[in-house]
């Protein structure tokens, strides 16, 4: 029987900081504005237009400075690694005949460039959505699994009835990840083979 592993791309199979960083710190110093890419990549997670708004851009320059960061984001994709254990994660999906799935708040075709530099196979991406608004794209392919860094990503993993797969890379810390539902947290995608042998083994053959 088929089955699906959904991830998160930020700070889950990417660390998206060092260019996420230097895009931010490029749109402020062009349209003057006190926003600082260190601390704006604390926050990664939800969608560009609400963490612009939280970190006090103007709302009528949010339109603009989403789409000056969308034409310098191809130029910073090279400065943003994949996560460790990322690559080992995803291969131990796709080693027992599971399907890949990203689903992430970042802006499709910019999630895309990462899956493309570098050379990531998934089934499906859904990108623009948030929260329990992944739920719809979970269900869609019906994902038995969700891995994610934020309280967001849990959300949306039980909003799908998904298992929900919490690490601690991005912001968000275990016993965040844990009241918004995740019914385990690793401390990063490094343990993610091993939780998943253990996971399919529990299984029953018919839920997988």
């Amino acid at each position: 029987m088929t089955w699906t592993v959904g991830f998160d791309l930020d700070m889950t199979l990417i660390d998206s900081r060092p260019g996420v960083s230097h895009a931010i710190d490029t749109v402020a110093a062009e349209f003057q504005l006190p926003l600082r890419g260190a601390d704006f990549v604390q926050r990664l997670g939800p969608p560009l237009d609400l963490l612009l708004a939280e970190a006090g851009a103007p709302d009528e320059l949010i339109p603009a400075l989403i789409t000056r960061y969308r034409e310098l984001y191809p130029d910073v994709v090279p400065r943003i690694p994949a996560m460790p254990g990322a690559e080992a994660a995803l291969a131990a999906v796709t080693a027992r005949d599971g399907r890949l799935m990203v689903v992430t708040g970042k802006h499709q075709p910019l999630a895309q460039l990462h899956l493309d530099a570098l050379g990531w196979r998934i089934d499906h991406l859904a990108g623009d959505v948030w929260s329990t608004g992944k739920a719809e794209a979970l269900r869609a392919q019906g994902a038995a699994i969700y891995v994610g860094d934020h309280a967001g990503d849990m959300r949306g993993a039980k909003a799908a009835a998904a298992f929900a797969v919490g690490v601690t890379t991005g912001p968000c810390d275990a016993d965040e990840l844990l009241a918004a539902g995740a019914d385990v947290v690793l401390p990063g995608l490094t343990e993610f083979p091993s939780w998943l042998a253990e996971f399919v083994a529990a299984s029953a053959p018919s839920s997988m």
